[in-house]
């Protein structure tokens, strides 16, 4: 049975040693700062913080996908080396990253007609989107064949569940993710919106609640509510754009009521291509519940 490469774009909001760990191979995006371009590359480029640091300071980031050249040019080494690819890809209702991607599989069919390319939209973003990787990851490392991998990534990816917030909301503003009015009542009356990643894979605005501790306990309520099988706790990823006391205070507030979890839960850094459409302030919790919809 041939070799398949698992690959990624640099959304997926981990940690390079969890990639590597994984062999799991990734095509960074790019985003300008201050009319310079920078790599996506898990803050080996520009910290987090210098990236942060800047936007609180005035910095407008913009982000560009990669073209179906860049991917042809990312996957042809695995193919001359005798791999199939699976290529797990940033959300479809975000960008057009999968796009790009698949229109690479068809530009290199006939280059490797005995090669087989498949791309999966994850309709997942940030560290959801880590957390569907990770989990396709271990199939395959379990010896799962790439058809049986592509039947797993299929099933579970709508499984993987988004909530967050955010208490900035001009860069939501910005990208058009919430309206100018709800963003300056937002401001104006400390309202926080509890924010969701649909079936399609979009960013979609579930209800309001005032204050970011209100905020903190929403998202536990929608785990306690999506979770399926509270007697088999899933493993749970936080991610959060330069507010680390607030994703340790989701961290608390989950497992002071679902002590479980305590032992299971890993905070990440949202990277610079994420961060760039959220700005400073957002807190998201991602894990494995019942169906997106």
């Amino acid at each position: 049975m041939p070799d398949y490469q698992l690959t990624c774009s640099s959304t997926v909001d981990l940690s390079l040693a969890q990639l590597a760990e994984y062999s799991i191979a990734y095509l960074p995006f790019h985003f300008q700062l201050n009319e310079t371009q920078y790599v996506d590359d898990f803050g080996q480029s520009m910290t987090y913080s210098e990236f942060y640091t800047a936007i609180k300071h005035g910095a407008m980031p913009t982000t560009s996908q990669n073209n179906p050249a860049a991917y042809c040019e990312f996957f042809i080494p695995f193919l001359k080396a005798g791999k199939d690819i699976l290529h797990i890809a940033f959300s479809s209702g975000l960008s057009g990253d999968y796009q790009s991607a698949c229109m690479a599989k068809e530009l290199l069919k006939e280059q490797f007609p005995d090669r087989s390319i498949e791309i999966i939209d994850s309709l997942a973003a940030s560290s959801g989107y880590g957390l569907l990787l990770l989990e396709v990851a271990k199939q395959k490392q379990q010896g799962a064949s790439l058809n049986e991998t592509v039947v797993f990534a299929l099933k579970t990816r709508l499984h993987i569940q988004h909530w967050f917030f955010s208490t900035d909301l001009s860069h939501y503003k910005r990208g058009g993710r919430i309206s100018a009015t709800t963003a300056a009542i937002g401001g104006a009356l400390h309202i926080c919106p509890i924010m969701m990643m649909d079936a399609k894979g979009m960013l979609t605005p579930h209800h309001k609640v005032r204050g970011k501790k209100k905020a903190i306990r929403a998202l536990c309520e929608q785990f306690q509510i999506h979770v399926q099988d509270l007697d088999n706790i899933p493993h749970c990823f936080i991610s959060h754009s330069d507010c680390l006391d607030d994703a340790l205070a989701l961290k608390t507030q989950l497992t002071s009521t679902f002590p479980e979890l305590r032992d299971h839960i890993t905070i990440f850094s949202i990277g610079t291509v994420i961060g760039s459409h959220t700005g400073p302030g957002t807190v998201a919790l991602f894990f494995k519940g019942d169906v997106r919809h």
